[in-house]
């Protein structure tokens, strides 16, 4: 059976264009509601749920500022520029301790060793325990340390008694201290010192440098370690002690 397209091409095309317009429409409408759902999720999201997010978040800066307004000096604490003008006053006051060595080579008896040695730079106060050959070496030590000043250089110059208060808290004969080489006295001697001699000098006077500083003026009567040609050893740990005193 034979079949006719009565059809004119014309009607064809309005026949596939008008299925087309319908596909468009159909398929515009899917990615439109799409859409619609996810702005109704981010508005339902931004409306409520950020909302109470920002609103907690608000109470608690608000509760960490007023913990923080309840700290004392809070400006000096956070301002960055308060901590770096703060700098050159720290730097100004720290304490110069490597010059404690010079000290105690300059200060102490070539016939006297040092053992241990404790400094508290907030009490200003030095402890000394060593060995001696007697007594009399010291008493010189003592001595020494209670007659010695100091001179600082600089714009702003100072002088005084570099230690004080000196003070031989103990002192035993050490029965094995000659057969070691240690000596045959064992001492303790307490003193406070000018905290002017670890000081950070600034604007030293010209050709000085920060090693001279500060200058100890020991009494030339009294020989000390730094005067001898050939010291010796300063720094010797204490004899065992299991032999008695």
């Amino acid at each position: 059976m034979a079949q006719l397209n009565l059809l004119p091409d014309v009607k064809l095309h309005y026949i596939r264009a008008k299925r087309q317009k319908r596909l468009m429409i159909g398929l515009s409408a899917i990615i439109s509601a799409f859409f619609l759902v996810i702005f109704i999720a981010l508005f339902i999201y931004v409306r409520f749920s950020q909302k109470h997010y920002v609103t907690a978040l608000t109470k608690d800066i608000a509760s960490a500022t007023e913990e923080l307004k309840q700290k004392q000096d809070l400006d000096k604490i956070l301002t960055i520029q308060n901590q770096l003008n703060s700098l050159p006053e720290l730097h100004e006051h720290k304490v110069i301790s490597s010059r404690l060595f010079d000290y105690l080579v300059q200060t102490t008896p070539s016939q006297a060793t040092i053992s241990d040695v404790d400094v508290d730079f907030d009490a200003n106060t030095i402890v000394i325990k060593g060995n001696a050959d007697a007594l009399s070496t010291v008493n010189k030590f003592a001595d020494t340390l209670k007659f010695t000043d100091f001179q600082v250089s600089g714009d702003n110059p100072s002088e005084g008694k570099a230690f004080s208060n000196v003070v031989l808290q103990s002192f035993a004969v050490n029965s094995v201290g000659s057969q070691q080489g240690q000596g045959d006295i064992t001492y303790e001697l307490q003193f406070s010192f000018d905290p002017a001699i670890f000081s950070n000098v600034k604007n030293l006077a010209q050709g000085d440098s920060e090693g001279k500083a500060v200058k100890l003026n020991i009494p030339k009567k009294i020989t000390t370690r730094s005067e001898t040609e050939k010291p010796s050893n300063l720094f010797v740990p204490q004899p065992d002690q299991g032999g008695g005193n």
